[in-house]
């Protein structure tokens, strides 16, 4: 995405950009491995060394509120976040943390029951799978 088309995309988001926010969102659309706001905030020090880790998880607050990022709720102490707005699930390891993304027929907004209507606007929806990975199966035995 060129900076002129971010730079619309926030327009269109009620977000002024700035050179911090453009650095925050460029490291959740580029990381795979839905990072939290500690982890965004070392990758983004090389290029903004001033920035707080409190910028961050402002930033990263702002980006979700307007759908340009969600958050996993991954079931650990830290919040984690995902760059990929487009609908998809996540696999969450609940041994070693690592969470990956995936698709499932059936599983978006067309095929929620008709009685959420009534709940209010729904605006996204992820199914969320925790278990242990098979690396982390394979390294305890007593997992299996």
């Amino acid at each position: 995405m060129t900076i002129e088309a971010l730079k619309e995309l926030f327009a269109q988001s009620g977000l002024k950009f700035t050179n911090q926010r453009y650095l925050v969102y460029k490291a959740m659309v580029e990381a795979r491995d839905h990072p939290s706001a500690e982890m965004v905030w070392r990758r983004v020090r090389g290029e903004a060394p001033a920035i707080s880790l409190d910028t961050v998880y402002r930033t990263l607050a702002a980006l979700e509120t307007r759908g340009l990022v969600t958050r996993v709720p991954s079931g650990g102490e830290e919040g984690r976040f995902d760059g990929d707005a487009s609908p998809h699930h996540h696999l969450v390891c609940l041994t070693c943390g690592r969470i990956e993304d995936f698709t499932m027929p059936g599983a978006g907004l067309g095929d929620l029951p008709p009685q959420l209507a009534a709940w209010g606007r729904i605006r996204d929806a992820q199914v969320l799978v925790r278990g242990i990975c098979h690396a982390c199966l394979g390294r305890t035995p007593e997992n299996h």
